[in-house]
């Protein structure tokens, strides 16, 4: 049986002890993070989420170790990936993966680098005079020239495409045009939370469409709940709404006289007299003199507001005064025909 050295039983005992003492696990890619920006980034994550770095054998080993505490926490091995650590926490998995993608920053592209999307130099003055570096520009293929007194990027110009290897002489140029394509930062691959694994892209939390698809549904719960009548605090109002304007609608088609249709009932009843009267020839003798002077009012009122309609329309005040007139005159009408 072959030996195994003191150092990584420890080691994978003290993982497996960390391990146990948090709630969420995640595995994390540390590749290519200079030395001050992970202290930096350790810093930040002070007293919210631990980082241990260590081999990818003693990881898998504690994983497995840890699998009668955890269940199926050693899947979380099928992530690791260039330089692996664990991330260990307490707060919630989407939580801890906002704030690594927050804490990114950006850096410039080293030789070697494949980067995940397309590298552009874009269009525009560079800053840089007339001299040997607009022929290393167009020599990298980089459409430029002298334009008052300066180099000018004429186009928009791909120089690395994703999946590509980023060469030293691109490397270069970028790194004098100060262009920092690539984000440096922890990239958690996979998060493990009460026998759930969370991989990155679901994690992936676009916050906008989030809160729009919250809202959405929020609005369809609402017209459910209005429209079956089921009460719950926020629909009470409009249900309550509703039921009083369909009970409105229904006592004046009933002609149910009510202290909110007497009026409007009293308006249809006048409107409906004189339409029946406006029938009638003008030189009958069925048409007293009171008729005819309403029947005249009537039509010079109809004429006015078309005259105003025509010219400009008035103020809600002066609508609200010749409703106001014409109920009246409603009122008054019925008065006089019904005696």
């Amino acid at each position: 049986m072959a030996h195994v050295a003191q150092w990584k039983k420890e080691e994978v005992q003290d993982l497996k002890d960390l391990i146990k003492g948090y709630q969420v696990v995640g595995i994390a890619n540390l590749s290519d993070i200079p030395a001050r920006q992970l202290q930096k980034m350790r810093q930040n994550l002070r007293n919210k989420a631990t980082i241990r770095m260590s081999k990818k054998n003693l990881i898998n080993l504690a994983l497995y170790d840890s699998n009668k505490d955890k269940t199926k926490i050693d899947t979380l091995s099928n992530y690791m990936d260039g330089q692996p650590a664990l991330i260990l926490t307490d707060m919630n998995p989407f939580k801890l993966f906002k704030i690594l993608e927050d804490s990114k920053t950006a850096a410039p592209a080293k030789a070697g680098v494949i980067p995940t999307e397309d590298i552009i130099v874009p269009k525009g003055d560079t800053g840089f005079p007339p001299g040997p570096f607009l022929g290393e520009l167009q020599q990298a293929g980089i459409s430029a020239k002298i334009d008052k007194g300066k180099i000018v990027v004429q186009n928009d110009q791909v120089v690395v495409k994703a999946g590509e290897i980023v060469s030293s002489k691109i490397a270069t140029i970028l790194t004098r045009l100060d262009i920092q394509p690539l984000e440096v930062g922890i990239d958690l691959r996979a998060a493990y939370e009460e026998e759930t694994i969370y991989t990155a892209d679901l994690l992936t939390i676009d916050e906008d469409k989030t809160l729009s698809d919250v809202q959405k549904a929020f609005a369809q719960a609402f017209n459910l709940s209005v429209n079956a009548v089921i009460y719950t605090k926020e629909a009470m109002p409009t249900i309550i709404q509703n039921a009083a304007s369909k009970t409105l609608n229904l006592a004046f088609n009933a002609s149910i006289l009510t202290s909110k249709t007497t009026e409007m009932l009293l308006s249809k009843g006048y409107s409906q007299m004189l339409a029946l009267v406006s029938e009638i020839p003008a030189d009958s003798d069925a048409l007293d003199e009171e008729l005819r002077q309403k029947l005249a009012s009537t039509a010079s009122q109809e004429k006015a507001v078309e005259d105003k309609k025509v010219e400009k329309p008035e103020d809600d005040e002066d609508d609200e005064e010749t409703e106001e007139e014409t109920e009246e005159d409603a009122a008054a009408g019925l008065g006089a025909l019904f005696g």
